[in-house]
């Protein structure tokens, strides 16, 4: 952690020295001599790395490295945010603050030059093997090959047969509602076994209403409705404004004459099941409810009369296999290594969980016996013992991260338990707490992708969903996992969880060296103990519940955190905005909520700020904030129908621009008035743009152009959404005329989404003209008429086709209209009689998936399905998914 905390800390200090050299008045050359000081402390570092476990000396030195950049951090921030809000002060007060800090910095400086003392003796002395290889090493990493992200499917080993006992108990027996439980320790796999059973075919087939949901320790009955609604494509916007009470209503309704199966994953205790049973109505139906727990009394509870099934253990030989695949893939393992693999499988004690982490560290280096040998060691010292110490071993498999993996993997100790994290949240906290390192040109968030994409490939962090373009969109870490991260957390002195009521931690201050503070319950008793983090960098509250904050509360962020970069509370509800904000100078990540209908101009001031969340129940939202003054900002996250101000016309007298931001990567989303040139033509590198309000005056002409001209120049742009919002008149009375002509487009859009904009299909050979699309998403009645003849040579690339509700009855396609299509999604298109048999043809086509087609449509899936599987052109990866199944 030593290494993440300098790193940060020297790009801090350089960022000053560069750009804010006005706030360092009395102090520059304290601050410069300390970035050349903390230089060398970070060689140090890196040359030490490989030793720190071996000797009790170097650990300490390290150790006091962590401490005293810390110091000087919150003595350097500190200064930083007095300087920023205190320039009215009189020139004595002023002079007498620099003095004081002044005086701390050179104290700092000292006990640097202790340490200094004892890292030269090392490296004179070559003591513990270590030698200076700054000098002909580079302390940068060299940029990664991209790569496209690929998300390996779980490795399932010896629950065939488990999973035949489970698929008979659900499909045989009583008609009446049934509760079967999987009780098991954790990572024995019961969640794995469930999901297998989960997408056998023949259980899709059996149960046509099928919904998984987590629930863990902490959960919210609400969003557990929510969530099963979601998963049974139910949910509605008027949902999520009602109470438990309702929505188990809305469940209990629409269950009561179906035949469904629901999984309710990580069930803690009797209550939770008490509590949420009474959604599920008890009708001779055949329905079954398959629970996942670690305690027998939990599955015993929900059913007195049924015996839960007990997941058993791997054998020696299961436990070999898992491991065989997880090391080699589809290879087979040389004879030198396979003695002391089987020597590893045995010791993992039949533990799933146990046998992944151990794979991972095996893939860690080459392929030696030295190295198989010195991983048997470590497990048999660890694991064999007790199964119950998996901890350990996942430790282990922590130790072995980089440096820059470390700090990214103890990160996911601040989401709660079986937390689905969306990605994109994820990476942007990772590089605005500054845990990714610039590599080349390559943006911080694709490398921040990458760093997740090796986690994923150690198999630390669990894919919970993938985009359609396979990358990853939600992700998850078990739950053994996210307790070592936390653990790990505490002991680095790099988060501090408060998850019981915080009248417990009133009297205690938070602890010094936490720089993270994470709320996951009880947040209102929190705030109220008056909490004080002075050195708190982050602040974020996961509650498991949406809650109202009182006014009088709303002032207690720069009260209590004064030096905070991070401040993550999307999951509160503020009843104004808290302008108080402005004065936390360091703010890089902002994400709030409340009924806010503007974005003072105020948060101009943040220099700092990077990324803005604000999610506003008021329909319209006026954004003051001047991101054009902002040379940090990248995201712009708003939901409303979102006003953005251009800059002013400003330029200098070399006619360069002031106000272009390359940084901006993000707007989402904004009115199509603000589509004008003075502000699209200012971010060049815009990656991410969503539009939502009448389309028809983003395309409308004025003379020979039109606001929609002004995105044939974003190069960088790679997503669009175009949602055609004309409250209170419906969209079918305001579709828009036509789309532009393909030029006018941005030349490198892969990923576009239309929705509500009624358009006609002759219209979207347009579409088809453009060069890099790969994933078209047209959402409900984006296009309407009843044929569609698509047109020869379109759509090249396109590899992701969604379709909504829509009134198409006839539709051509061939392989030679899609000929790299790999997905399609239909989704109510009630009127369609057929799935094009041309279909057939396309060979890369691997997944189609039907929502409530007609009969006739449904067939002639049935149809390519066959083709695909069994006819001339044999393709055994294509999948075919209908719901309901019986259609």
């Amino acid at each position: 952690m030593a290494d993440a905390v300098v790193e940060f800390l020297l790009l801090n200090l350089k960022q000053l020295l560069l750009y804010h050299v006005d706030l360092l008045s009395g102090v520059k050359d304290e601050v410069e001599s300390l970035h050349r000081e903390l230089s060398l402390m970070k060689a140090f570092l890196k040359d030490s790395r490989e030793k720190r476990s071996e000797y009790e000396y170097v650990r300490e030195l390290v150790s006091q490295i962590t401490v005293v950049a810390y110091e000087a951090e919150d003595i350097i921030d500190t200064f930083v945010t007095n300087a920023a809000m205190q320039k009215a002060r009189s020139t004595v007060r002023r002079a007498f603050h620099v003095f004081d800090h002044s005086s701390k910095l050179r104290n700092v400086a000292k006990e640097i030059e202790s340490i200094k003392v004892k890292v030269k003796e090392i490296y004179d002395k070559k003591m513990f093997g270590i030698q200076s290889l700054h000098g002909g090493e580079s302390s940068h990493r060299s940029p990664p090959q991209k790569r496209v992200p690929m998300v390996e499917e779980e490795n399932v080993v010896g629950f065939d047969d488990e999973a035949r006992k489970i698929s008979s108990r659900l499909t045989n027996g009583s008609e009446e509602l049934e509760i079967i439980s999987i009780v098991g320790m954790g990572g024995l796999g019961k969640t794995t076994l469930a999901k297998k059973v989960y997408t056998d075919p023949s259980i899709e087939f059996h149960f046509y209403n099928r919904a998984w949901i987590y629930v863990s320790q902490q959960y919210s009955r609400k969003e557990v409705f929510l969530g099963i609604l979601d998963s049974l494509s139910l949910i509605t916007d008027e949902m999520y404004k009602m109470n438990d009470e309702k929505l188990a209503g809305e469940l209990f309704s629409h269950l009561r004459s179906k035949r469904y199966l629901v999984v309710i994953d990580d069930v803690w205790t009797m209550e939770a099941w008490d509590d949420l049973q009474m959604a599920f109505p008890k009708t001779a139906s055949g329905s079954r409810i398959l629970l996942t727990t670690r305690n027998t009394e939990v599955a015993l509870h929900a059913n007195p009369e049924g015996l839960p099934h007990h997941l058993r253990f791997l054998t020696h030989e299961e436990s070999w296999e898992l491991l065989s695949k997880k090391v080699f893939r589809k290879g087979i393992c040389p004879l030198e290594l396979e003695d002391i693999g089987l020597q590893i499988a045995k010791k993992c004690y039949g533990l799933p969980l146990a046998i992944v982490v151990v794979s991972g560290l095996l893939l860690k280096k080459e392929k030696t016996r030295d190295w198989w040998k010195k991983i048997a060691n470590d497990v048999s010292s660890y694991v064999a013992r007790d199964p119950k110490q998996c901890m350990d071993v996942l430790a282990l498999s922590y130790k072995h991260l980089p440096d820059h993996l470390k700090v990214c993997f103890i990160y996911f100790g601040v989401f709660p338990e079986d937390f689905e994290i969306p990605v994109w949240k994820l990476l942007r906290l990772w590089t605005s707490e500054g845990f990714v390192q610039k590599m080349g040109q390559e943006c911080l968030e694709d490398t921040a992708e990458e760093y997740l994409e090796d986690l994923v490939d150690r198999n630390l962090v669990l894919v919970a969903k993938k985009r359609a373009s396979g990358r990853i969109k939600t992700c998850r870490i078990h739950d053994m996992l996210r307790d070592l991260s936390v653990k790990m957390g505490s002991e680095e002195k790099f988060l501090e969880v408060f998850k019981e009521s915080a009248q417990n931690h009133s009297l205690s201050p938070i602890s010094k060296y936490h720089r993270r503070l994470c709320v996951h319950s009880h947040f209102l008793d929190f705030i109220t103990s008056r909490p004080f983090g002075p050195n708190v960098r982050s602040f974020l509250c996961f509650a498991s519940e949406e809650m109202e904050l009182l006014r009088e509360h709303t002032s207690f962020l720069h009260e209590a955190f004064r030096l905070v970069r991070v401040l993550d509370l999307k999951y509160i509800n503020f009843p104004r905005f808290p302008t108080e904000i402005v004065q936390l100078v360091h703010l890089r990540y902002i994400a709030l909520s409340g009924n806010f209908r503007v974005l003072p101009a105020s948060i101009s001031k943040l220099w700092n700020l990077e990324t803005l969340i604000v999610g506003t129940k008021s329909r319209e939202l006026d954004i003051q904030v001047d991101i054009w003054k902002m040379s940090q900002f990248k995201h712009l996250y708003t939901s409303g129908l979102s006003c953005l101000r251009g800059p002013p016309a400003k330029t200098r007298k070399d006619n360069a621009d002031p106000f272009v931001r390359r940084n901006i990567q993000t707007i989402s989303t904004v009115l199509p008035d603000c589509c004008k040139e003075n502000i699209l033509a200012r971010t060049p590198g815009l990656r991410k743009l969503g539009i939502r309000g009448k389309l028809a005056t983003l395309v409308a002409t004025n003379g020979d152009s039109s606001l929609f001209d002004n995105l044939a120049k974003l190069d960088n742009l790679e997503t669009l959404k175009l949602l055609n919002d004309t409250f209170p008149l419906p969209p079918s009375q305001c579709q828009i005329p036509g789309l532009p002509q393909s030029y006018k487009f941005p030349p490198n859009l892969k990923k576009l989404t239309l929705s509500d904009t009624f358009l006609d299909w002759s219209h979207i050979s347009t579409l088809g003209m453009l060069p890099n699309l790969e994933v078209l998403k047209l959402k409900d009645y984006a296009f309407k008429g009843t044929q569609w003849e698509p047109l020869d040579g379109g759509f090249r690339l396109l590899r992701v086709l969604h379709i909504g509700r829509t009134n198409l009855e006839h539709w051509n396609a061939s392989g030679h209209h899609f000929p790299r299509l790999q997905q399609v999604f239909l989704k109510h298109c009630s009127s369609l009689n057929e799935i094009p048999f041309g279909l057939v043809e396309v060979s890369s086509l691997q997944n189609m998936e039907l929502f409530w087609p007609t009969p006739a449509a449904a067939a002639s899936a049935r149809i390519i399905q066959q083709e695909k599987q069994e006819g001339d052109i044999k393709d055994n990866v294509f999948k075919l998914v209908i719901y309901p199944p019986d259609i």
